[in-house]
């Protein structure tokens, strides 16, 4: 037979379904949908900036990846730039097709702006814990696929590249010397409005949980 549980346990169990089930306050409600738009306007910010510098190009060559496309520098010519130098190394052409997540991060983001309002009408504390959960591991899973891609781009060279390098892995985040580039990996304004939504839903638990034990107080 298995173990009675403790009374503590038990406790902590009904503790945390109650807490679950707390309905969310009229400015909780509100934050959510504010932190909803935060999600929209990800969509038409850069989620990442790479940006290259060498002696014969001091100003640099930029890439910026939105969740929907790359767009080139200088109106669309530096990733031309870019793909040209790296035809010398061997790296194939850097292309959105082969970011199969942007065909999907769009669309998961309007899943959340959906899961966003089911929240404010269902108005539970377990609701915003779930996109929360959910959001976290969406966030890890498209850091992941973004890490593996920029891997896969240095490590499966043309052995017939008329530039020989050794395999790399382009920087996911930092700097990186490469051959006589300086490259440049970091966040874009599209990834710290993601950031702002996941901190947003982190604070609204905060409030509703202090909230909650002044009532009980």
């Amino acid at each position: 037979m298995p173990a009675p549980r403790s009374r503590r346990t038990a406790e902590t169990d009904v503790t945390l379904v109650s807490w679950l089930g707390q309905v969310l306050s009229s400015r909780a409600r509100l934050a959510v949908l504010g932190a909803g738009v935060l999600l929209v306007l990800a969509l038409f910010f850069p989620l990442w900036k790479i940006t290259m510098f060498a002696n014969q190009f001091p100003e640099g060559l930029r890439l910026s990846i939105y969740a929907h496309q790359l767009v080139g520098g200088n109106g669309g010519t530096d990733l031309q730039g870019i793909n040209i130098l790296n035809h010398y190394i061997g790296m194939r052409e850097i292309q959105a097709a082969d970011f199969v997540e942007m065909k999907f991060i769009p669309f998961v983001l309007g899943i959340f702006v959906l899961l966003g309002l089911r929240t404010v009408v269902f108005a539970r504390v377990g609701n915003v814990v779930d996109v929360l959960v959910l959001f976290a591991y969406f966030a890890a899973f498209s850091f992941a696929a973004f890490a593996y891609r920029m891997y896969t781009y240095g490590h499966q060279l043309n052995p017939e590249a008329p530039i020989k390098v050794a395999a790399f892995t382009p920087p996911v985040f930092g700097h990186q010397r490469i051959a006589n580039f300086d490259v440049y990996s970091y966040p874009g304004p599209g990834s710290f409005l993601l950031a702002a939504f996941a901190a947003g839903l982190v604070v609204i638990l905060i409030l509703e949980t202090r909230r909650s034990r002044k009532q009980l107080a």
